[in-house]
Formats: structure tokens, C-alpha cells, sequence
């Protein structure tokens, strides 16, 4: 009877322990992984952080660089000698074209009808405006296209003139081209005027 008594205690006594180890392991293994989960979050929080943080000192970075050379390029002077070496040759060029309209809309049209010299002056301008900004495209001047700084007053200011010879009471050839010339004066003022106001 003492031996059973003792055997059921130290089943009692080892169960109980069993059962205190058992809880006292589980709460340690949630601990754990509580601990782990935690770790995990702060972590992935300071990468996140450091992503975003990268990112942005990347944007910074880039829009400094585009400032940086946007400024180096207006600085040297060469550059701005390359774009009046090549719009004054477009523009030399729009002086002989434009003449040629004049002569052209003389002899080829009928100039009694005002309302279609004006619409033909006018798209013959347009053409030549828009063909020499096409070709500015293609140059770049503080991180514009050159075509940004061209203006479409200045259709304007050519039509004028091609209409005040077009209408002369008489053709002078040398007149003409000294008109046109002026207004093209003007226009190369303008267009260096915007270019070193930005």
C-alpha cells in the first residue's frame, strides 16, 4: 500500500512538473517568436526607411545634376556662339526666302484680292517659322529645346513687312531686302534676348 501510495506521488509530483516545464516552454516559445516578430518589424521598418531615404536623395540628386549642368551650359560661352553661329544662319536664310515670297506673290498672285495674298503671305510665313523651329529641335540650350525660345509674334512682324512690299506702289528689290532684313535684326534681338533671360 506505502509503495502504491509512493508511486502516485511521484506521479502526481512529476506530472505537475511535466506540466509546469510543458507551459513554461510553450510561454518561452511565444516569447521567442514574439521577440523574433518584433526584430523582424524594426527591421523591415529601417529598410523601408532607408529605401524611401535613398529615393529621395536619388531625385535630389538627378534634379541638382539637371540644375548643375543647366547652369555650366549657360556659363560657357561658346555654347551661346554655336546657337548665334547656327539660328543667324536660318535666319540669313529666312532674308532670302522671304524675299523670294515677295517676288513670287507679285508676279504669281492676283494681289487685288486682299483676303487670299493675306491667307497665302500668311501660311508661306508660317511654313518657314515652323520649318526653322523643326530644326531647332534638335538643339538644346539650359535644358530646353531651342524652339522653346522662338516666338510666334514674329509671324507676325515678317507678314507686315511682306505685306507693306507685296502692296508697294513700286518694286524695289533693294528696298525689299533692307525691310526684311530689319525685321529679321529684330527678330535675332528678340530670340537672343529670351535666350539669356531664362
Amino acid at each position: 500500500m506505502e509503495e502504491s501510495l509512493k508511486v502516485a506521488q511521484g506521479i502526481s509530483d512529476f506530472g505537475f512538473m511535466v506540466i509546469v516545464c510543458a507551459v513554461f516552454l510553450c510561454l518561452a516559445a511565444a516569447l521567442m517568436i514574439a521577440c523574433f516578430k518584433w526584430f523582424k518589424s524594426i527591421i523591415n521598418g529601417m529598410i523601408k526607411g532607408n529605401q524611401s531615404m535613398v529615393a529621395e536623395l536619388l531625385t535630389e540628386t538627378k534634379n541638382q545634376n539637371d540644375m548643375l549642368t543647366d547652369i555650366a551650359e549657360g556659363l560657357r560661352p561658346e555654347t551661346q556662339l554655336r546657337i548665334k553661329n547656327t539660328s543667324g544662319i536660318y535666319f540669313d536664310l529666312a532674308i532670302e526666302r522671304v524675299c523670294r515670297i515677295i517676288r513670287k506673290v507679285r508676279e504669281e498672285n492676283h494681289i487685288a484680292d486682299h483676303e487670299a495674298t493675306k491667307v497665302k503671305i500668311h501660311t508661306l510665313i508660317m511654313n518657314l517659322h515652323e520649318d526653322r523651329n523643326s530644326r531647332f529641335d534638335y538643339y538644346t540650350y539650359r535644358g530646353k529645346r531651342l524652339s522653346s525660345y522662338t516666338s510666334p509674334e514674329w509671324i507676325e512682324w515678317v507678314e507686315q513687312c511682306v505685306w507693306s512690299e507685296v502692296y508697294a506702289e513700286s518694286a524695289n528689290n533693294g528696298r525689299t531686302y533692307t525691310n526684311v532684313q530689319t525685321v529679321y535684326d529684330r527678330i535675332k534681338i528678340d530670340f537672343y534676348h529670351k535666350l539669356n533671360q531664362e
